[in-house]
């Protein structure tokens, strides 16, 4: 019986899905049994063998919400109806053992398998190991497309996990092993030398795919080196040139054999070189040590006395410079005397100026006053002069007065002159004004325009250079032409172009329209035929259907949540939409909202609505031929990606009618102003002719008065400068008294200065004479100190080079016991024993140093290489294993199909045994008694006999498999009902005996009155939108409730 396992619900709107896992009580315990006693055996620990999978954990996995697996340690029967999730089941084996997601056939990214609309996904597998069970978790991320892997709870990488699983030879990647339903297909397709792989991989032991690369190699090389060769063999003289190749390998052997001893002595002898030259190299190193040491000693000797004599001259450069600043001091107050006395000096000097530029101002003074009496008598006598030939200017005031009425008159011209001009620049900035926003507006539609233009070069390229030649030759049809319908169309809205881009195929999208079929062919012939490029064309209805009303009014969808038709959502030429409403019936399909799919399965029975459009989803509605039944699918919508840009072209061609109505009456502004400025530049040039005369006629009147009141200013300034008179020989005189008693004074003073500076000069003599000796207690202290710093330097530098000698000895010495050491491993010698005498003998004949012993061990080392071809060991290995294995899978396969009465062969194929890559496993079948056997290919058999083919070879692996399970998904299908019974008895018996992997057949279907067995393990997948909840499922409950109908029921 089976249990349910735990699932959650969400809304969706498909239908939730459960897989039953197995009873626990089912397992039945048995003995393992040896079948292949040459290949490794599955660990097991009661029925479960090392790395059968236990449970299996899907969490918002493809369809599931929650799901637990358990299958049985034998044989696995998945049965459900199709599109259950069956293959799930699968797809969460490969995925949670590290298998690649495109190894499924489904998808190359691992969040696509995660179930839609949610943002993680989780498989859990838990495996069977004898020392605890492995639990491997794969968390995916949809959005970063990420797993996170776990073993055991614990965080972990997925190299981990591979290796993990490498370890129990899981291989999700050989489909040998694992195959998922999408590659049933390309098992057949296998080369011979593929399936090989394969069931190398499978069932041989671990080193034989080993073996198997290390032939191929060995084999290319070989290769390699027979091209080198100049002689050619001929076919016909195969045999003798064999026999002869065989004497050759001998003679090669033992020739790559004394190579082999030489190089063993080579390196038996390197040591022992390479230990002489470090002890050489020891020996120097101590004597250049010892030899630095003394020269440390008698270094750090000879620094005494050149330290004690820097120390006296240290004493005497301080005595020296406490003298110095002594004098220094001394200095500085008689200097500060001599400062005091110059200073009193200059102040006297300085008076003595003052005095003398007081008398140069009062003579310079004087000498002005009489200049300008002279220049104001003169300009007095030029006045009256004046004033004499001055006419009477009592008539020029009615000349005024008419004057300055024209020019009242004039500005009252000029005023409103510029009020219109000012009237005329505010009409032509407003019109400006206007003019931009047309032009910004125009702008924006342009560029709008070309973006929509743009997506279509880079998508389309071919229909934009269609475009561009139709625009410049417009003229030669005779209708009109319509450029591709994703340029022409319009959205209302740009949230609703994904209903429309999902509603239209992309060829009609990019495809022009035609109103005459004659405009059409003369299109294609042009753009097609002559330019080569990929276009659409598509013909308008005659009768337009651009207005055809909707079969129903969109008043009674709104109850359902419906806002729109399609063909509301856009604007677009008529035909355009004429052709849009005919071949896709825009004007009858509605737009809803989220509301419309929470009410889908009312909407779809009330409606009876061919096509619905809900907020995310398509719906397509049918009605079956058979059962009369609505038959609803649904699909996502995608993103729009071409109508996301509307560009309204009436509103544009408005916009640019409107900016030509806007130049017109820019260019009459323009024509205003320009008359008007004409007549203001006339009326200001009257004006100023006018204010001239007035000026003139002003001047004229006011001259009189002028020069009247001038000549009496004159004579009042000419009278106050006579007064103003100064005695400049009593003014010398005082200068001259107060001078002469300065210079006493200062006479006095220079005298005093005078001694101050001997007295200073004499201390500065002092104070050099000092200066001088320190500096030279200085510089042989320096010279002293720098000699001292070489020395200590090179002091330094010897005992660095001495502290490196002695570590270099130390790692000498040690490299020297190493060396010794390994050099008695190579020759097998113990501590005390001496070098044997064959070996010194030998080593006579042999290079002495380690350059030559190097190169003739890399020589001999080449020339062993080239006998590769000379080792048998790998080739019987890797064959004869190989043979008795093929044996085995052909004993069992011809069996399966002697059974079935037909007949099958598995042989190992190969055109040329040395070619190891050209090895491969033939399988070799016939289906009816009057055909010969023929190899299995994707081409000669039929589906069927492919699949049973692929089976039966697949169940001979079954007991030699060394792998802990198999998947088979759907291989049933093919098949014709004989067929598929026998082959179904065969998975029976062959994956229900003893010591035998574990085994998951995937199938939709049985036929009736199958064999079942005990070791069965059946597995049911259900699905429908009527499925029970986890916590209301209780298989003990439904047994219950079986057996009390079965009794109540009358016999």
């Amino acid at each position: 019986m089976a249990t349910p396992s735990k699932k959650t619900s969400t809304p969706s709107p498909q239908p939730s899905k459960r897989a039953l896992p197995r009873d626990p009580s089912s397992e039945v315990p048995s003995k393992r049994k040896n079948s292949a006693p040459q290949l490794p055996l599955l660990q097991s620990s009661g029925p479960f063998v090392e790395g059968s999978i236990v449970r299996i954990s899907m969490e918002n996995f493809l369809t599931y919400d929650i799901c637990e697996v358990s299958p049985g340690p034998h044989l696995n029967m998945i049965v459900g109806a199709n599109g259950t999730g069956k293959s799930s089941i699968v797809c969460a084996i490969c995925l949670g053992l590290a298998g690649k997601p495109a190894f499924m056939g489904r998808a190359d990214k691992v969040g696509f398998f995660v179930k839609r609309g949610c943002s993680r996904g989780m498989v859990e597998i838990e495996l069977f190991r004898a020392s605890g069970n492995l639990v491997i978790t794969r968390e995916i991320d949809v959005a970063k497309n990420q797993s996170f892997w776990f073993i055991n709870k614990k965080s972990t990488t997925q190299k981990i996990v591979e290796e993990k699983v490498a370890a129990l030879n899981i291989q999700v990647g050989n489909l040998c092993q694992f195959l998922p339903q999408d590659k049933v297909g390309e098992f057949a397709k296998l080369s011979k030398i593929e399936l090989l792989e394969a069931t190398e991989k499978s069932i041989g032991p671990p080193e034989m795919h080993k073996y198997h690369c290390e032939l191929k190699n060995l084999r290319e090389k070989e290769k390699q080196l027979e091209t080198s060769c100049k002689e050619k063999t001929e076919y016909l003289q195969k045999m003798v040139q064999r026999n002869e190749r065989y004497k050759q390998d001998v003679e090669r052997f033992y020739e790559r054999k004394r190579h082999l001893d030489l190089i063993e002595m080579l390196e038996a002898k390197r040591p022992w070189v390479e230990y002489e030259n470090v002890r050489q190299e020891y020996e120097e190193v101590k004597l250049v040590r010892d030899r630095v040491k003394e020269e440390v000693r008698k270094l750090k000797e000879g620094q005494i006395p050149v330290t004690c004599r820097i120390e006296e001259m240290e004493n005497e450069r301080h005595n020296l410079e406490a003298r110095i600043k002594e004098k220094a001091t001394d200095i500085k107050e008689a200097s500060q005397k001599c400062k005091q006395k110059q200073d009193v000096i200059e102040r006297k000097d300085k008076h003595i100026e003052e005095l003398q530029q007081a008398l140069i101002v009062k003579q310079n003074e004087e000498l002005d006053r009489q200049r300008r009496i002279g220049n104001t008598r003169k300009m007095i006598e030029d006045l009256q002069n004046e004033l004499k030939t001055t006419e009477n200017c009592e008539n020029l005031q009615p000349q005024i007065d008419a004057i300055t009425n024209d020019l009242r008159r004039i500005q009252d011209e000029k005023a409103l002159c510029e009020g219109e001009i000012i009237d005329k620049r505010r009409e032509r900035e407003t019109l400006e004004k206007e003019k931009k926003s047309v032009d910004d507006h125009i702008v924006r539609f342009d560029n709008l325009m070309n973006q929509k233009e743009d997506k279509l070069r880079q998508r389309f390229r071919d229909t934009y250079d269609a475009v561009l030649w139709l625009r410049n030759n417009r003229d030669k049809f005779k209708q009109r032409v319509c450029e591709p319908i994703m340029l022409t169309i319009n959205m209302k809205d740009n949230k609703n172009a994904k209903y429309i881009e999902n509603h239209i195929p992309s060829n009609d999208l990019r495809a022009f329209v035609f109103e005459s079929q004659e405009d059409m062919e003369v299109f294609l012939k042009e753009v097609r035929d002559n330019k080569k490029l990929r276009v659409n064309a598509v013909i308008a209805p005659k009768s337009s259907y651009a207005d055809k009303a909707p079969s129903r009014s969109l008043n009674e969808l709104k109850q359902y949540g419906f806002f729109s038709y399609l063909r509301e959502l856009f604007d677009a030429p008529d035909p355009v939409m004429s052709y849009l409403c005919c071949q896709y019936h825009i004007h009858e399909v509605p737009v809803g909202t989220e509301k419309t799919r929470e009410r889908i399965e009312r909407v779809i029975q009330e409606t009876r609505l061919k096509q619905i459009y809900t907020a995310e989803e398509k719906y397509v509605v049918k009605t079956s031929f058979y059962s009369n039944k609505v038959i609803s699918s649904n699909t996502s919508l995608k993103v729009a990606q071409f109508l996301t840009v509307t560009v309204d072209l009436e509103q544009r061609r408005h916009l640019e009618e409107q900016l030509k109505e806007i130049h017109r009456k820019l260019q009459a502004v323009d024509s205003g102003l320009i008359a008007l400025r004409e007549t203001s530049k006339h009326l200001e040039h009257k004006d100023n002719e006018l204010r001239q005369k007035k000026k003139e006629l002003l001047e004229r009147k006011t001259k009189k008065r002028q020069l009247e009141q001038k000549i009496s200013s004159k004579l009042g300034s000419l009278k106050l400068m006579e007064q103003d008179t100064c005695n400049l020989e009593e003014e010398e005189r005082k200068a001259s008294t107060k001078i002469k008693e300065i210079n006493v004074q200062k006479a006095k003073l220079v005298t005093e200065l005078t001694n101050l500076i001997k007295i200073c000069t004499s201390l500065h003599i002092q104070k050099v004479d000092l200066i001088l000796q320190n500096t030279t207690v200085i510089s042989e202290k320096n010279k002293l100190e720098s000699d001292y710093m070489a020395a200590s330097s090179q002091l330094r530098l010897t005992e660095q080079h001495f502290i490196e000698l002695d570590e270099n000895r130390q790692r000498l010495l040690q490299k020297c016991k190493e060396l010794m050491k390994r050099a008695r491993q190579v020759c097998n010698l113990g501590a005390e024993q001496t070098l044997p005498q064959e070996y010194q003998t030998v080593f006579q004949d042999l290079p002495n140093t380690l350059d030559e012993i190097d190169a003739l061990l890399t020589e001999e080392r080449s020339r062993a290489s080239c006998f590769t071809g000379l080792n048998p060991t790998v080739k019987e290995r890797w064959l004869n294993p190989l043979k008795e294995l093929v044996e085995k899978i052909n004993e069992k396969f011809s069996n399966f199909f002697s059974s079935m009465q037909c007949a099958g062969e598995v042989d190992l194929h190969t055109e040329n045994e040395e070619d190891y890559d050209k090895y491969g496993i033939r399988i070799r079948v016939k289906f009816r008694s009057s055909t010969q056997l023929h190899e299995l290919t994707p081409h000669h058999q039929s589906g069927g006999e492919r699949s049973v083919s692929t089976m039966l070879y697949l169940m001979a692996l079954q007991e030699l498999n060394r792998c802990p399970f198999r998947v088979v998904d759907e291989i049933n299908q093919g098949m014709d009902p004989i067929n598929e019974r026998r082959v179904f008895e065969m998975v029976v018996n062959t994956a229900c005996k003893e010591n035998t992997s574990q085994y998951f057949f995937i199938t939709p279907k049985l036929l009736q009155n199958l064999p079942y067995s005990e070791k069965m393990t059946v597995l049911f997948v259900y699905n429908g939108p009527h499925m029970l909840e986890p916590n209301t499922w209780n298989l003990k409950a439904f047994q219950r409730r079986r057996r009390r109908i079965t009794f109540t029921q009358p016999s």
